[in-house]
């Protein structure tokens, strides 16, 4: 009788691996392009482009790099919704999205079945 060894695939080694290019992760990307685009549009026909365009784009890329080394994927975000958010919450506050119910409500345990 012939054994047959446990049948096995290849799969990546990093299977929770974040999709990063040139370091950055793409919503820091995607911020750093959309300033040097509207920067670009802005003061792109000026005689200040080089250093209105291309320096604050070098500056904010600069500023994510270092702002954001040793710190956890989407730190930004995160912090930026941390510091949104109201210092505490309180049990017994008024709610702001309240609506009076229009409909009518039957009462189940008077009716007869």
């Amino acid at each position: 009788m012939k054994e047959e060894g446990l049948i096995t695939t290849r799969v990546p080694r990093a299977l929770e691996m974040k999709s990063k290019l040139f370091g950055y992760e793409l919503p820091d990307l995607l911020l750093i392009f959309f300033n040097l685009a509207i920067t670009n549009l802005v003061f792109g026909g000026t005689s200040f482009r080089y250093p209105l365009v291309w320096g604050t784009t070098l500056a904010l890329a600069l500023f994510l790099h270092f702002a954001k080394k040793g710190r956890p994927d989407n730190y930004i975000q995160h912090l930026g919704e941390f510091l949104i958010r109201p210092a505490y919450y309180a049990a017994g506050g008024v709610d702001r999205l309240y609506r009076k119910f229009k409909g009518q409500v039957k009462n189940v345990s008077k009716e007869k079945h």
